[in-house]
């Protein structure tokens, strides 16, 4: 939020149980990343909808709010530790991604990588 104005935006994560934190790929400018040097403090959701439950007036989900502070990466060997967070949650073969798309710190020097270091999250469940 800056200025009283929300901002929302969908992003692909990983989360590192370690550091209690997640990482995000991102471009290195654009509209969030003015809100983010503004205001680094953020709320984010991530939802797994199942669906509306036919004939049973019910839904079916899982959800969680995080709140916490976002942050730049700007070293290189986090921003590798940060993409190998993401990878690992999203490709069910990340070393194929790591040699065809990542293999030098030219790339990585291009990369948008942010971490949000979770101050607070909640979850709740329904049907």
């Amino acid at each position: 939020c800056r200025n009283n104005e929300p901002y929302l935006v969908t992003l692909s994560y990983g989360y590192d149980e370690g550091k209690n934190a997640f990482y995000f790929h991102s471009r290195r400018r654009g509209l969030k990343f003015e809100f983010m040097q503004e205001n680094p403090h953020v709320c984010a959701t991530i939802i797994e909808d199942k669906g509306y439950l036919m004939n049973e007036c019910a839904h079916e989900f899982r959800s969680v709010i995080i709140r916490g502070k976002m942050y730049f990466v700007e070293a290189l060997e986090e921003k590798r530790y940060g993409m190998d967070i993401l990878l690992k949650h999203l490709e069910d073969n990340p070393d194929k991604i790591r040699q065809e798309s990542l293999s030098n710190d030219a790339v990585y020097r291009n990369l948008g990588i942010l971490r949000l270091d979770v101050a607070d999250i909640q979850g709740k469940w329904g049907r």
